[in-house]
């Protein structure tokens, strides 16, 4: 088999980099990252020009792009929003659902196994690594864009169709909810990344969550409790929210959208020094409204999500608030650089390793290691992303 890789470029590992490197592949997996060295001739090798050979991204919560909402739960759907974040470097993508009825999030569950299946067999390899079940277990007050008559309590009976399924590999739920415990039980036993979220839950009932095998808050700062929110939930004395919890407890893991828009610098680099890079994600929480013109649009299914617009930057609720992002996961990786004191490879770690370690993929992607998929970026000195490798495959050339 013909070795391949890339050549003349900085190389971007988890704790540092490496001018002058190359990585050079074989068969699809990684063999080797480092200053660049001599190889047999007639090898084709990519000329990164001096800029940047990173690993591909890994988005644990996004909801679509370019025109395509993974709830529209149709195989084209999910394979249109696979692929705009693909331009945009994620290589392993985690689609996500919104709130809605059981009957839909099957639907989609199904669309995505049956677009992992078309890609597979269009270029023998997916770039989805599961299933985020992200909705419908939110307390309704912290629905945030998403369909509040459609937040409910979980019952077994139904969240167990979705395990079954064995593609869900990160599972939501909001702490306070009756059943929440036997959710977070159910998702850890299927090894899934277990997450609370859009949630107002007290220190208590996050303690009690983190027993039952909860490790990760979804969007930091966002649709979650505070100190106040208890304090009128729950009366005085005041107590910890999610927020503290999450800071005080080191096995705890979190995320933030860093598009420039949700959250002010001084929050990123908060959220990086309280937790630093191997205790947080980068996420986009993108909608179908990447790589499309400003305007109107729907959040979740097509006929029966919510409506946002978009102005270029963000998408808003019809009451002005936040509708998540509509940036791919270069663009949140150039603004935590620009704003934090975080270094390159802390930022592409939190884009890439961090969230491939807390969702149980990191043995396949995540670092250009040895052994590894060859899923590799090859980015110009502003980071913007040129080259997009997927197991050693040129998926996608920028124009320029």
């Amino acid at each position: 088999m013909s070795l391949t890789g890339v050549i003349n470029g900085t190389v971007i590992l988890p704790d540092r980099l490496i001018s002058g490197g190359m990585v050079l592949w074989e068969s699809g997996r990684l063999s080797y990252a480092g200053p660049e060295r001599r190889v047999r001739r007639g090898l084709q090798l990519e000329d990164a020009a001096g800029g940047y050979i990173a690993p591909g991204y890994v988005d644990l919560h996004v909801h679509g792009g370019a025109g395509a909402d993974f709830m529209d739960s149709t195989a084209d759907a999910v394979m249109r929003g696979c692929a705009a974040h693909l331009r945009h470097g994620t290589t392993t993508i985690f689609p996500t659902t919104t709130t809605a009825g059981s009957d839909l999030l099957l639907e989609m569950i199904d669309a995505c196994r049956a677009a992992a299946d078309l890609q597979k067999r269009n270029d023998g390899l997916s770039t989805i690594g599961g299933v985020h079940l992200y909705g419908p277990y939110f307390a309704a007050e912290k629905s945030g864009c998403h369909d509040r008559a459609a937040c409910r309590a979980p019952e077994s009976v139904e969240f167990e169709r979705y395990f079954q399924s064995g593609l869900v590999r990160v599972a939501t739920c909001a702490a306070e909810l009756p059943g929440a415990v036997e959710f977070y039980r159910a998702a850890r036993r299927r090894r899934c990344l277990v997450t609370c979220g859009h949630s107002n839950a007290s220190w208590t009932e996050m303690r009690q969550a983190f027993r039952a095998g909860m490790r990760h808050v979804d969007h930091f700062w966002c649709a979650m409790s505070s100190v106040p929110s208890i304090r009128q939930r729950l009366g005085t004395p005041m107590q910890g929210s999610m927020a503290e919890f999450v800071l005080m407890e080191r096995e705890m893991s979190t995320e933030v959208i860093a598009d420039g828009c949700h959250l002010a610098p001084e929050l990123l680099e908060f959220a990086y020094r309280m937790k630093g890079p191997d205790r947080l994600c980068l996420v986009t929480d993108c909608n179908r409204a990447l790589d499309m013109p400003p305007g109107d649009y729907i959040f979740g299914h097509q006929q029966m999500g919510t409506p946002f617009s978009s102005d270029g930057k963000v998408g808003r609720a019809s009451g002005g608030g936040l509708a998540s992002a509509i940036v791919g996961m270069d663009h949140m990786v150039r603004q935590m650089h620009a704003n934090t004191t975080a270094g390159l490879p802390a930022v592409v770690r939190m884009a890439s390793l961090t969230p491939a370690e807390r969702a149980g993929v990191q043995r396949k992607t995540g670092s250009l290691e040895a052994g590894k998929q060859a899923d590799v970026l090859v980015m110009n000195r502003r980071l913007q992303i040129r080259r997009v490798f997927v197991g050693g495959q040129l998926m996608h050339q920028s124009a320029d």
